[in-house]
């Protein structure tokens, strides 16, 4: 396994692979695990047994939030080969979080290697029934035992896996969305374009009080003028006007998702005219009453595809369908996950096999 330290653990140690899976609740026999210190480097990149580790109640990440991290998946096709969604992309991202927290940015070939690494050691948690697949988290923290605002001199980063079934276990359904102005999850400038824990924090208050209303997620406005559609809490957004598909542009306050990239692209291979522009709450509002409204949707690793059942936004309640999926998104869903699965051409050259 390259450089890469192994530990050998006893076949006693060996976690059993559990038959129902829950999304982000089982974790595989092993983990990577890498340290850096300035001065120092990246240094002892080591694969070892899953398990609780010890760290200092003063570190850092407690206590400043130094703490970043990633999600992609990993997937076993028909023949046995065993693929990745775009890693670079994740890596790149990764370190693009890493640069605007003031954190150590990986070398993306070290990243990769021990990736792939951990994924080959662990094969048989990937699932091989529909829907199903392995879950990737890399995150980074700094863990300098240090009481004082300062960015950290030594940090952890670490890759799990989690096999997982479908994000949303009654299937390719429609979700209820509420649009929330009453809080605001970032702010330009800020680091609401990073994948730091800090932005998951500040959405957990409105999230609770959108599912008390009978909502899944929420969707964020601006901050500023409170009235240009963002991102949803776990993923950006889609609207097909019937003249247009339209995602918010990236103006800082929107993190950058790979499956949205992905969506664009396939999109514009399609002859859509997509397009990444400032969309307006009022906007949407209009097109529904108009009827020039189509559908919206949701994009992110977890669920891929999200179409919305209805949008929630003060006293104006859009409705689409409880029941069945819309039709693009539905077109989209099909369309990657095929490519994931090795079920479809990957035109665009996405998918990264592991040897």
């Amino acid at each position: 396994m390259s450089n890469i330290k192994f530990e050998e653990i006893t076949e006693d140690q060996q976690v059993k692979i559990p038959e129902n899976l829950v999304f982000g609740q089982n974790f595989t026999t092993h983990y990577f695990e890498m340290d850096y210190e300035t001065g120092k480097g990246w240094h002892n990149p080591t694969i070892k047994k899953f398990g609780n580790f010890q760290i200092s109640p003063a570190a850092l990440v407690f206590h400043y939030g130094q703490a970043i991290f990633e999600g992609l998946k990993a997937y076993k096709h028909a023949d046995g080969k065993i693929a990745l969604f775009r890693p670079d992309e994740n890596i790149k991202r990764m370190n693009r979080s890493a640069s605007r927290l003031c954190m150590p940015e990986l070398d993306m070939d070290l990243a990769i290697t021990a990736l792939k690494d951990l994924v080959k050691l662990e094969h048989e948690w990937i699932p091989t029934k529909p829907g199903h697949s392995l879950y990737i988290r890399p995150l980074m923290f700094a863990n300098d035992p240090y009481i004082g605002v300062k960015a950290g001199d030594k940090y952890k980063f670490m890759i799990m896996l989690s096999p997982v079934g479908p994000y949303y276990p009654e299937g390719f359904k429609p979700v209820p969305i509420l649009t929330t102005d009453k809080y605001v999850r970032a702010v330009r400038k800020g680091v609401g374009d990073c994948k730091t824990a800090g932005n998951y924090a500040a959405s957990l208050l409105a999230q609770r009080e959108a599912k008390k209303e009978g909502y899944t997620q929420v969707l964020w406005l601006d901050a500023i003028e409170q009235k240009y559609i963002e991102e949803v809490g776990t993923m950006n957004i889609f609207m097909q006007f019937k003249d247009e598909v339209v995602t918010p542009n990236l103006t800082g306050s929107i993190l950058p998702g790979v499956t949205r990239m992905s969506v664009i692209d396939i999109l514009k291979d399609w002859g859509y005219n997509m397009i990444e522009r400032q969309v307006s709450i009022n906007e949407v509002v209009d097109a529904y009453n108009n009827q020039n409204l189509i559908e919206i949707f949701g994009t992110g690793t977890a669920a891929i595809i999200s179409s919305v059942a209805k949008l929630k936004y003060n006293d104006t309640i859009m409705k689409f369908s409880d029941e069945h999926a819309g039709e693009l998104g539905t077109k989209l869903y099909e369309e990657i996950l095929g490519i994931q699965y090795g079920e479809r051409e990957d035109k665009f050259g996405w998918m990264n096999y592991i040897d």
